[in-house]
């Protein structure tokens, strides 16, 4: 517990004097607020002129309405807002490395600090009317919008407001391109602020996987899954962590009713007993920025100190599978140019792999390109095709299968999931990963 209140004190780090109520060491609300509203205006200063100009684009639109937001929009609102507010257009435009990049609001109200109004609907009612004349005055070249046939996170404008978009600026409308790099881009690119916090998020997880992975948690015979389940979600509220998905926890077993050996075959909600392999699954998060972790643990049998050597030997195949991933990672490459780098080399080191890694950041299943995917391990058309940058996070997700001589020989599936930094020469973990197999109960020291 000391190690989580510790991650969660450094990742909200700041110099607000005020303390709202709270749990003992869980970080005031007020401080997180602070926290996050920093490292998004450190994204809109840093991130969005350099993506901007990498493209070459001089505008860029973004238009939300309240409670269907695009994506992007809703990354760059300041924490205390839960949603657009009315319509809401935001305005990007590349004055030039001098004077910067504008932001403007076409919206009744400013966007705390970040947007300030450009709009008073008592001079001009009309709010298209309004944004023509910014984009008429400025007289950009190319304008972005958020349309994208491949990426869910670049497809965030909708048809009905992109339809009046392209009838209030007339024959400027000509000049509107999509961009999947730019809104992308903008997602997945990792500030120094944001990593100056992302270890302490990373910790959370690392630290409630295995205190609920233990005897504290689990009984043998008594704890389903879904108890377990329960617990993280619990435990999640209890520190204020974002619950970006639900948890899962699953078994595999060598023998039981219903039960193929080395497969879950039964409900989810099963008794956890001796000899189970167990699997969790954990979404979580903090100040907008996402974890996504799978670590797994053997329950001990009784005179048991150690996990079967065909489990450990999984492991560490899923551990080889995760180097041959991390090796293959190349600034330009395509996400398919890498999944396929990284089966060569796994199969090569002797293992059966299945990847499917995606990025990670602002979003769990993040920005960026796919690397496979878990039902299909050949080249992705679209979303496998775009390609790796640096300064990106990365969600290493994948599997290997190994056939296990104490369970009869059958093929055991041994999934993993952590995070790691790509910063365009290097990828590291950002807090370490799983190597050896949790064991419950844990032995004695």
């Amino acid at each position: 517990m000391k190690a989580i209140l510790t991650a969660l004190l450094l990742a909200t780090a700041t110099t607000t004097a005020a303390q709202d109520y709270q749990r003992p060491g869980v970080p005031a609300l007020r401080d997180r607020v602070a926290a996050h509203d920093r490292l998004v205006k450190a994204r809109l200063d840093q991130v969005v002129p350099k993506i901007m100009r990498e493209v070459g684009l001089d505008m860029w639109v973004l238009i939300a309405s309240e409670y269907n937001e695009d994506p992007v929009v809703k990354a760059m609102l300041p924490a205390t807002w839960t949603s657009a507010r009315r319509r809401m257009v935001l305005i990007f435009h590349d004055r030039g490395p001098e004077k910067g990049v504008e932001r403007l609001a076409v919206a009744r109200y400013p966007v705390g600090d970040l947007f300030p109004s450009a709009w008073d609907p008592e001079a001009q009612p009309d709010q298209w009317a309004r944004v023509a004349q910014l984009i008429s005055e400025r007289n950009p070249r190319r304008i972005a919008v958020n349309i994208s046939k491949d990426f869910a996170l670049a497809n965030g404008l909708a048809t009905g407001e992109q339809q009046q978009l392209v009838k209030a600026i007339g024959l400027l409308a000509s000049r509107l391109e999509s961009h999947d790099r730019l809104a992308l881009g903008v997602l997945e690119t990792r500030t120094p602020e944001d990593m100056a916090v992302y270890n302490g998020i990373m910790r959370v997880a690392h630290a409630l996987i295995p205190e609920g992975l233990s005897e504290k948690v689990i009984t043998p015979g008594v704890t389903t899954t879904q108890d377990v389940v329960w617990w993280y979600r619990e435990r999640l509220a209890d520190l204020r962590q974002d619950a970006w998905c639900q948890p899962s926890v699953d078994v595999q077993r060598a023998q039981g009713p219903g039960m193929v050996p080395g497969r879950q075959t039964l409900p989810d909600n099963v008794v956890i007993m001796p000899g189970d392999l167990l699997h969790v699954d954990f979404c979580a998060g903090m100040l907008g920025l996402k974890t996504d972790t799978q670590m797994l643990a053997y329950v001990l049998r009784p005179g048991e100190t150690d996990a079967p050597a065909g489990l450990k030997a999984g492991m560490a195949a899923a551990n080889a599978v995760q180097d041959a991933l991390v090796a293959s990672f190349r600034t330009g490459a395509t996400g398919n140019e890498v999944l396929m780098a990284a089966r060569a080399k796994a199969i090569a080191a002797g293992t059966n792999p299945v990847i499917y890694t995606h990025s990670i950041g602002l979003h769990g299943h993040g920005a960026g390109p796919w690397i496979g995917s878990w039902e299909n391990q050949k080249p992705i058309a679209g979303r496998g095709d775009y390609r790796i940058y640096p300064d990106t996070a990365w969600s290493i997700e994948l599997a290997a299968l190994a056939r296990v001589p104490e369970w009869g020989n059958a093929e055991v599936r041994f999934p993993l999931e952590v995070d790691g930094y790509w910063n365009g020469t290097s990828f590291r973990w950002i807090d370490g990963r799983q190597t050896q197999l949790l064991l419950i109960p844990r032995p004695a020291r």
